[in-house]
């Protein structure tokens, strides 16, 4: 890349500590080039507020803030939910977020004729790929600039420094300048006394948890919500109808005030290295549970066990960055297939961190409690099970008298 050839570059812009300095290096490096902002947003709330006078102040000739949340909920984490998808048992809240974001931006970069885009993606990161492989699908022959990967800078203190040194304004200071990533799916925090993985998390610090509570201080009552499901999507949560965003909403309120959906996790990030990482994923984490408990009444035994195969793949790929790929497309097609009767609704439990089942209905149930009663039943001959037992079991017989027969251990 000539940087003499790089007049307009688009920058993927959070407002957070690396894309707040990107505007004025990008201006210092890249021969005072105009830099156009995109904000994607997924739900970051306060995040974006003043986003807009920031970019400008700090050298953005514009700033594009996108709504992305309801597309980001219904063509990419709802998906997953209907896949099963974990990664770790992360719930991918980033690793969802990234695609939507980069699609975008790669489209107003396009619009706009930009020379290059850029983004604010450490070296030893996940979402340099995410974004980078993302661009690459809808905007294959871009440029991308990457200052961690070309500036002097080497730690957030510098960077903090820098910001001072150029006027920008930041909301952390030096004592809280956890790395952290949120949207209305999920909030992470990494970064500081988490980087040791002896070390608790700060759960009951004022202002550490910000979409609920820890389960000591939840409430010492239940609180129980019932979520509905058609073909796998939720539609629902007690009796009223929501669409995606106000859904999520809602339950992130019922999850977090319960202290639901914590996780501290040493992960395998994709460039190789182990990671620390505390996520918050009230909402979220409920909506899982109560479609893997659906899932126990309406899929049959072979497509669920078959299911939680390609749920394993899918969260890798999505992991790692290849959500715009044959690959995916074939597997959500394949769940999607497997969601056609998976509705009904969950009523769950909310007590202090835990969700417990309280009941699972469904028109498309599988389980026939005739069938499987302990009592007397008319439908079910208990001797039918000789026969099967004896063929099931026929290889392991001739075996035993091979072993027998030659002596063999």
């Amino acid at each position: 890349m000539n940087k003499e050839n790089i007049k307009k570059v688009v920058l993927a812009y959070s407002g957070g500590l690396d894309t707040s300095i990107i505007i004025p290096w990008l201006k210092e490096n890249y021969n005072n080039c105009e830099v156009i902002a995109v904000s994607g947003n997924v739900g970051q709330a306060s995040e974006l507020e003043g986003l807009e006078e920031k970019a400008i102040k700090t050298g953005a000739s514009k700033i594009y803030i996108e709504d992305l949340t309801k597309e980001f909920l219904e063509e990419y984490v709802f998906p997953g939910i209907q896949a099963g998808a974990k990664y770790e048992d992360y719930l991918l809240g980033t690793a969802y977020a990234r695609p939507p974001i980069a699609k975008r931006i790669a489209e107003i970069a396009i619009a706009e004729g930009a020379d290059a885009i850029c983004h604010g993606c450490t070296g030893k990161g996940n979402d340099q790929v995410r974004f980078e492989l993302a661009i690459k699908a809808f905007a294959p022959d871009m440029p991308i600039i990457a200052p961690w990967r070309e500036w002097d800078i080497k730690s957030r203190e510098e960077e903090i420094e820098y910001a001072e040194a150029h006027n920008v304004p930041l909301k952390i200071s030096r004592e809280t300048n956890y790395s952290k990533d949120k949207n209305i799916w999920h909030l992470s925090h990494e970064g500081l006394d988490l980087e040791d993985p002896a070390n608790e998390p700060l759960y009951n610090k004022e202002g550490f948890l910000e979409m609920g509570v820890s389960p000591e201080m939840a409430p010492d009552v239940p609180t129980y919500v019932t979520i509905h499901f058609e073909k796998g999507v939720p539609t629902a949560v007690d009796g009223v109808e929501m669409d995606a965003v106000a859904l999520v909403e809602k339950l992130n309120e019922l999850g977090g005030a319960n202290g639901i959906g914590l996780l501290d996790i040493v992960e395998n990030r994709l460039v190789g290295m182990k990671c620390r990482g505390v996520y918050e994923t009230p909402g979220g984490a409920i909506l899982y549970k109560a479609h893997e408990v659906l899932e126990t009444i309406t899929l049959d035994k072979e497509t669920a066990h078959y299911k939680a195969i390609v749920a394993q793949k899918l969260a890798e790929l999505t992991y790692n960055a290849q959500w715009y790929t044959p690959l995916t497309e074939a597997i959500l097609a394949f769940v999607k297939e497997t969601q056609k009767t998976v509705t009904g609704d969950v009523k769950l439990k909310l007590y202090k961190g835990n969700m417990i089942n309280a009941s699972v209905t469904s028109p498309f149930s599988l389980y026939d409690p005739e069938i499987a009663t302990f009592d007397e039943d008319n439908v079910y001959n208990q001797a039918d099970s000789a026969g099967f037992i004896n063929l099931y079991g026929l290889p392991i017989k001739v075996y035993a008298k091979m072993k027998a027969k030659n002596n063999l251990k």
